[in-house]
């Protein structure tokens, strides 16, 4: 509203009035709507810069970027190309149309033969110049599928580690191509983009195994602190799940530690796909694993244990010549606001009811302080999911 007003003032202003037609003529006055098509350009950066870095996972910096490009150009699809390690290849694909997440089937698994090019040239480029530039040395299966896609611009994610993803960005759905100054505004986005990433995956790097992509050990054991405080604020009841793989020094000795390491990421995905929103699943220490379970009574617990004992015992871990299958044993505690324990007793405690589970045999779940009630309970719910 100031803006208008100043410009009123400006325009009415007699000696302006009496000189109209001269500036006309001479431009000044399409001078000024381009300074302040610039400032507002400045001032939508920067407001997009505010909004992105005030998110706090890759999801949520993502899905800021989506809007904010949106708002600004319209564009017929955005599809983000993202490598969630920095070691893999795989990348995340998450597409959007009209500001809702959608699935484009973009045929790409990775984005590694794209990455010469833009560590060369770091910026928006139209597709038909990165195609025209790259059609002697890239895979043609490549550019088949991005022309499957059909994009209009290709934007790199740059960070000081190399290429950390790739935005493809359609044509635009009410006017003609990308300008020089809406390039710049990209690019400049993608600045304020890439730098959010970075701070996110330095948080990330810190609290996670790099091997697994679990929590480590030192958020696990700060975790567990804050859960057995709230649990006493709050008279909640939690649990925590110690798993360890049966007989893991096999596939060490007898496949080598790269066949262990598969056997450990295979676990960790496992892992991932068997727990809850709000669990805390960690590696503990070599094949030793642990999940945090709020607000869990034990019998909850047990049935999540169980679970994924069974589907770790189906599990396929990709490997030649083919692995033994894998099992796990589990030692379950369940811990309330009346329990008078520190972290450290409450592990303890976990790891006697994992121990109590290879006594008995391995592949199997144990809880500590388990009394007769619960073991009643625990075949009831057997029967019942029999």
């Amino acid at each position: 509203m100031k803006e208008n007003a100043d410009n009123l003032d400006f325009i009415s202003n007699p000696k302006i009035v009496q000189h109209y037609l001269l500036l006309e003529e001479i431009g000044v006055f399409r001078h000024i709507d381009k300074l302040n098509k610039e400032i507002k350009d400045h001032k939508d950066l920067l407001s997009a810069a505010v909004e992105i870095f005030n998110k706090t996972t890759i999801d949520e910096i993502l899905d800021a970027a989506v809007w904010k490009i949106s708002d600004q150009f319209l564009p017929s699809f955005i599809t983000f190309l993202w490598k969630p390690q920095r070691n893999r290849e795989e990348v995340t694909i998450k597409s959007y149309k009209n500001y809702k997440l959608v699935d484009l089937n973009v045929p790409l698994q990775t984005i590694t033969p794209l990455e010469p090019f833009f560590i060369q040239f770091p910026k928006p480029i139209a597709y038909d110049i990165f195609a025209f530039q790259v059609k002697d040395s890239m895979d043609p299966s490549i550019l088949k599928a991005l022309e499957n896609i059909n994009p209009e611009l290709l934007i790199p994610i740059m960070g000081p580690f190399g290429i950390y993803g790739i935005v493809m960005v359609g044509r635009k759905m009410l006017s003609e191509g990308y300008t020089f100054e809406e390039l710049f505004f990209l690019e400049q986005l993608m600045s304020f983009l890439s730098q959010s990433i970075q701070n996110n995956l330095h948080y990330e790097y810190s609290v996670r195994d790099v091997k697994t992509g679990l929590y480590n050990h030192g958020y696990f054991v700060s975790r567990l602190s804050e859960e057995l405080a709230r649990t006493k604020r709050e008279e909640a009841v939690s649990s925590l799940m110690v798993i360890d793989v049966d007989k893991f020094k096999t596939f060490n000795d007898t496949f080598g530690h790269l066949a262990g390491d598969r056997v450990l990421e295979s676990l960790a995905f496992t892992i991932k796909q068997a727990v809850r929103t709000g669990d805390i699943p960690s590696r503990f220490g070599g094949e030793e694993f642990t999940i945090l379970l709020p607000n869990t009574p034990r019998q909850t617990a047990w049935l999540v244990a169980e679970r994924l004992r069974t589907a770790v015992a189906a599990m396929k871990v990709p490997w030649e010549p083919p692995l033994p299958q894998v099992t796990i044993s589990l030692g379950l505690v369940s811990f309330d606001g009346r329990t008078n324990a520190d972290s450290n007793e409450i592990i303890k405690r976990a790891d006697e009811a994992l121990y109590q589970s290879k006594e008995n045999g391995r592949n199997r779940t144990s809880v500590w302080g388990a009394g007769l009630l619960f073991r009643i309970q625990r075949s009831e719910a057997n029967f019942a999911t029999a």
